[in-house]
Order: C-alpha cells, then structure tokens, then sequence
C-alpha cells in the first residue's frame, strides 16, 4: 500500500519532534552564588547557555558552556555586590543557535526569611562532603551530593526524605563518602544541596578542593626484636606510600628499614611489621616511625623509646638422683658384700 504524500511529510516532523524531546533542560537551582543544571538526551555537540537577570537592571550574566553528552553542570555567578530583589536564573539548551529547551527559575534575594533548617558546616575535601545540618523543629529535606571535574559533575547522589533535627548545639552528621576514586594532585569541585520537601525551601553550598593522598598512624609498637606500625587511610586517592623505621642509639642511626603500605583508602587501616634482625644489646634506643606519601614526603610521624634490658640467666637446678640409679648402687653393693663373703669363705676352707 502506498503512503499518501501528507502522510510522508509528516512522519519526518514527527522524528524531529521526537529528537528534539529527547534533548531537555530537566532541572535548574540557581541562587546568587551558583546554580547547578541537569540536562538529558542527546546533547553532545549543543550548548547549554545560561542567563542570569534582576526584575530591576534586566540581564546581569550569561555563561555558555559546550556539552559533551547528557549530566548535571554546576558553576558560579560571581557576581560581587548583589541588591535585595527578585531574580531569575534560565538555562537554554542551544543547538544551532536555536534553543531546543529551556527552564527558568525564580528565586529572591535578601530581606528576612524563615528558615526551618540551617547548615552548621558545608566543606569538600579528598575524603567528601561533610555536612552538619539542625531544625528547631522536625524537618524533612532531600540531600544531592555532587563531586564534579570542572564544570561537570562525575556523579550525583541523592538521599531521599532525610529527617532533620536536633539543637544547635548538638547537629544531625549528614557527611557523605565520595564514591569516586580520586587521582592525587587533581582539582575537583563538591557540592551539597538541601531541599526541603514541604515548601522547597532550598540552601547550596560548593567549594574546590585539590585531591591528595593521606593516611595517618594510628598504633604503633616496638620492643628488643622489632617494631610494626598501623596505618589507615583518610583519603579516596589510592594511597601507595610506605613506613620507615629509623633506629639509633646516642645519636647514632643503626638500623633504617622502608617498607611499603598496603593500597589503602579512606577507613582501610594495615600493620606493617619489621624485625631488627637479632636482639638488641641492652641499652636505651630512640625509635622514629615516619609515614611517607606517594610522593615520598612525610605526612605523619611517630617517636618512641625502646629500652633493652639484659635477659635473666635461667637458674640452674640439681636434679635428685632417680630411683633407678640408687637400685643400681644397692645391687652392685651386695654383690661386693657376696663376693667378700665367698672369698673368706674360700680361705677358711684351704686352712
């Protein structure tokens, strides 16, 4: 059956159309700070334009970033001086210079406005995000998490209808793990957003931090044979570094041993042990555990005293003679006594 020349025409704008759906600016958070955008489809080769605008100066910023496929992208303002008033913050998925989607948001700045949860602290580090949240009363929000490489972020984790409360004094610990492993000397971007689900009350916090590898000494012990070491992890870059254990006596270095750590990260913990290769002379001995990076640099030490003593010399004890010796003796006697006997005997007899 042959398909009617409308009919033709029609089924090209229909696969348009549904390419275009695919392509979709899906979430948009902005304050005066920063924003962050979720996009989704095939977006590699648009471009994702940003504008940022008051009700009283018109358009403040435009950012324009080029996308590489779909994800969440986060980025600041840096606006400086801001006034009270209300703002808006739009994102344009832009393909050609046309725009294929676009999201808007609204939001006020300044002025006093009830706040039915604050955030104690907000940092990203190498370990992740610690966050410590209260509520004078019972609040319920949902947290995203965001660890990101320039602009865009490597994942997003969200906890969902988290309660909040507690007193100032006494926060709610909502710190969370990066999932992602680290590569050390690399800058990442965190970011937390908390969302209140009753009335969306919403509050962002991000900052950049440089990954690095760290781990600390957490027990050590040494005696006349040897010396080990515990060491645990702190970090998500892999740490790959190693102990050593310098020995000296009086100023004087004796023994220098460098050994290699497990691959530990952040809540691994390892022992490494040395031996000193024979007993220590009696003496007194100062003992320096260092913790090298990867780097080779040290990040953590630890210094103890180790005193020799001169081993006690085992008591000798005289064993009692055993029974059976004393059998022996007693025979051997009788036999002498039979002997005589028999020789006197003997002697009588010849007189």
């Amino acid at each position: 059956m042959k398909m009617s020349l409308p009919l033709m025409l029609f089924i090209p704008l229909v696969v348009c159309a549904a390419g275009v759906q695919a392509q979709e600016v899906g979430e948009i958070y902005s304050d005066l700070q920063s924003w962050d955008v979720a996009v989704s489809g095939d977006v590699a080769g648009c471009t994702l334009q940003l504008d940022l605008s008051s009700r009283k100066d018109g358009l403040i910023k435009t950012k324009t970033l080029d996308l590489d496929g779909p994800g969440t992208w986060i980025g600041t303002w840096d606006v400086g001086a801001a006034e009270e008033g209300a703002y808006t913050a739009c994102a344009r998925l832009m393909r050609d210079g046309e725009a294929v989607s676009e999201k808007c948001t609204n939001f006020h700045y300044g002025g006093r406005v009830s706040i039915r949860f604050d955030v104690r602290d907000a940092h990203a580090d190498h370990r992740g995000m610690t966050l410590l949240v209260y509520s004078n009363d019972l609040a319920v929000v949902d947290i995203y998490y965001m660890l990101a490489d320039g602009d865009k972020a490597l994942y997003v984790s969200k906890r969902e209808s988290v309660p909040v409360s507690g007193s100032y004094a006494s926060p709610l610990d909502l710190s969370h793990e990066w999932k992602q492993l680290l590569e050390n000397g690399h800058e990442y971007v965190g970011r937390v957003k908390i969302v209140e689900k009753k009335d969306g009350q919403t509050r962002a916090f991000m900052n950049r931090f440089t990954a690095i590898d760290d781990a600390e000494i957490t027990d050590t012990y040494e005696d006349e044979t040897g010396a080990s070491a515990t060491v645990m992890g702190r970090s998500r870059v892999p740490f790959e570094g190693s102990l050593r254990f310098d020995l000296s006596q009086d100023g004087t270095l004796l023994s220098s041993l460098e050994e290699r750590t497990p691959i530990l990260l952040a809540g691994d913990d390892e022992t490494v042990e040395i031996s000193w290769n024979g007993t220590l002379d009696p003496g007194i001995y100062r003992l320096a555990i260092q913790l090298l990076g990867n780097d080779g640099e040290v990040i953590d030490m630890e210094e103890n005293i180790i005193e020799a003593t001169i081993p006690p010399r085992p008591t000798t004890v005289e064993a009692p003679p055993e029974e059976g010796g004393r059998g022996i003796l007693q025979i051997a006697l009788v036999a002498i006594i039979l002997v005589a006997a028999s020789a006197v005997l003997v002697i009588r007899r010849r007189k």
